[in-house]
């Protein structure tokens, strides 16, 4: 049973909490309501689950969702992209400031930044030889790695430092936007890149045979979960949120690259870090909500508390945002991530072809071939309705339209 309410609706659980979902006027997958559903009837979960208007099927925890946890954590919930997230700054540049051709701008942030993989097996999206700025932010990191690689020796095998400062692949990107005012922006998605699969992987492995001996009937085996005083908690809560500084600094070194590419290539000084904002959209951390401390994990979902500055990215092609937190204690003081997928990648392939997807990013500077077509605009939701969904937990800034687009 649904209720209609205010500005949500509300998902009546047997056996569970409700899930609060601001989806009015946004298509939800009948798959997706089930794996909320499903998340819902977990003893662990606290009060209800949020559902973002973006949210669509995920594996195990549904991505777009707010999971609020008593003295545990859902590893999968979390997922392998621990961190994944966006950084946005804004410069002193104007549109106008910008070369009419735009591509030597796109192609020296294609060099300047690490990105894709090749299939053959050699990783192009690592560094070979990293530069001084990555082995300085590096140098803030290690430490801690090497802690938890005394405890967990597979993880350094990783490519941990060479994939810092790196983009990734996927739905990962860099773009060069517009606001509402003709003021240039720099903006980039990525997250914990090899290190933080690895862990992800592990940890969720970890939890699902954990499970098989102290929780009985699970309603999916990805929902398996680690209760404080459990052997692999503490590491776990200790290996997330090494991952998580990892993306942040990730998408810092990044970002210094392709603002320091930009620089070479525009030819003039331009002052950054204007309005900078740096989001974690995949993770876990400990908060408190109606009086009591849990553990809020946002899968494909932005902190949004009052005051606090967001990025809610469109498709490629699409409207992205730099929005602000109403603090809404619904939602968990959240908010949506992105648009939302409609469709698998194979779907979008199957489905729109290149002239598709040329037509849906014209006047854009980006990639316009067959492999970027599971990223055309029409396989996510529209951003306007997934906007207007959320009006009470956000507040809009500013209005971004890319005009340069590096994919992963």
């Amino acid at each position: 049973m649904e209720r209609i309410m205010k500005n949500y609706n509300e998902m009546e659980v047997a056996g569970g909490v409700p899930v609060k979902m601001w989806t009015q006027g946004v298509p939800v997958e009948d798959e997706a309501r089930k794996q909320l559903m499903n998340a819902a009837k977990l003893p662990v979960v606290f009060k209800h689950i949020a559902a973002m208007p973006d949210v669509h099927l995920g594996i195990g925890a549904t991505i777009g969702s707010v999971i609020p946890t008593l003295k545990a954590i859902i590893p999968a919930a979390v997922g392998v992209d621990i961190g994944c997230g966006m950084m946005a700054c804004k410069t002193t540049l104007r549109a106008e400031d910008l070369p009419d051709n735009l591509g030597p701008l796109r192609s020296a942030i294609e060099a300047a930044v690490p990105h894709g993989r090749n299939p053959k097996g050699r990783d192009e999206g690592a560094w070979e030889n990293p530069p001084d700025m990555v082995d300085a932010a590096w140098a803030t990191l290690e430490a801690d790695f090497t802690e938890l690689c005394r405890d967990y020796p597979k993880l350094k095998n990783t490519n941990n430092h060479k994939h810092l400062g790196t983009l990734g692949t996927g739905n990962h990107f860099i773009e060069v936007c517009l606001d509402e005012l003709g003021f240039v922006w720099f903006m980039l998605h990525s997250g914990s890149r090899g290190v933080g699969n690895a862990i992800g992987t592990m940890f969720i492995e970890l939890a699902k045979k954990d499970a098989m001996q102290h929780q009985a009937n699970l309603p999916d085996a990805n929902l398996a979960y680690f209760e404080e005083g459990a052997k692999y908690f503490g590491d776990y809560v200790r290996a997330v949120g090494w991952a998580q500084k990892f993306a942040e600094t990730n998408r810092e070194v990044m970002m210094r690259r392709v603002i320091g590419a930009a620089k070479k290539v525009i030819g003039k000084k331009f002052e950054s870090h204007i309005e900078a904002v740096n989001c974690h959209h995949n993770y876990v951390q400990k908060e408190t909500h109606f009086g009591q401390d849990v553990f809020v994990t946002r899968k494909g979902a932005v902190s949004a508390k009052k005051g606090q500055m967001g990025i809610i990215p469109g498709s490629m092609g699409a409207r992205s945002y730099i929005v602000r937190g109403k603090g809404n204690p619904e939602s968990f003081e959240s908010c949506s991530h992105g648009a939302g997928r409609t469709m698998s990648r194979t779907e979008a392939k199957r489905r729109f072809t290149l002239k598709d997807q040329r037509a849906a990013t014209e006047g854009v500077e980006c990639r316009k071939d067959a492999e970027v077509i599971d990223e055309i605009p029409m396989a996510y939701k529209d951003i306007d309705a997934v906007m207007a969904a959320q009006q009470d937990l956000v507040e809009v800034v500013h209005t971004l339209k890319q005009v340069v687009c590096v994919k992963g």
